[in-house]
């Protein structure tokens, strides 16, 4: 249903479409971007070494629906930046298939234990999600921002190679 391909800089426009607001630009990438989103930011993240962005593409008809990242700058791998851009594309259990891909790849690393991810609390659509594939809350600190007037605290969750 769906593919996971490299994200380029020919996938710079749809991306920056889909990210009309500063709020869905934190929800989407959290504070690694400024808004607006520009084409010298997203240059400047596909050559990171750390980050490996990716496109989410719909099979049947080859359309990039989504984007997402995996991560290696900790000793955890990480999950990151995971959005369904089209709105009509959100609830079909599209993100769900995504976070499994992901966490897939990244367990192909026979020495990758676990894999972590972060989530706004407010986001319950995004932790049931997470949660559907295994994810569970850990005990370690969020971090907090303040986004326009309200403060947004992250979770953090972890699927466990076992």
């Amino acid at each position: 249903m769906i593919e996971l391909q490299a994200f380029t800089e020919n996938d710079f426009e749809t991306l920056m479409s889909w990210i009309k607001t500063e709020e869905e630009l934190i929800q989407f990438a959290g504070p690694i971007f400024t808004f607006p989103l520009t084409r010298d930011q997203l240059t400047d993240y596909i050559n990171s070494t750390s980050k490996k962005p990716l496109k989410v593409i719909l099979s049947a008809t080859k359309e990039t629906i989504g984007h997402c990242e995996l991560n290696y700058e900790n000793e955890i791998k990480r999950l990151s930046r995971i959005l369904i851009g089209p709105k009509e594309m959100r609830g079909q259990n599209i993100g769900e298939l995504v976070v499994r891909k992901m966490a897939e790849i990244l367990f192909e690393d026979p020495s990758t234990k676990e894999v972590d991810l972060n989530v706004f609390e407010w986001n319950t659509p995004a932790q049931k999600c997470y949660k559907r594939v295994g994810f569970e809350f850990t005990e370690i600190g969020g971090k907090s921002m303040l986004v326009n007037g309200k403060t947004w605290t992250t979770l953090n969750m972890i699927l466990r190679r076992d």
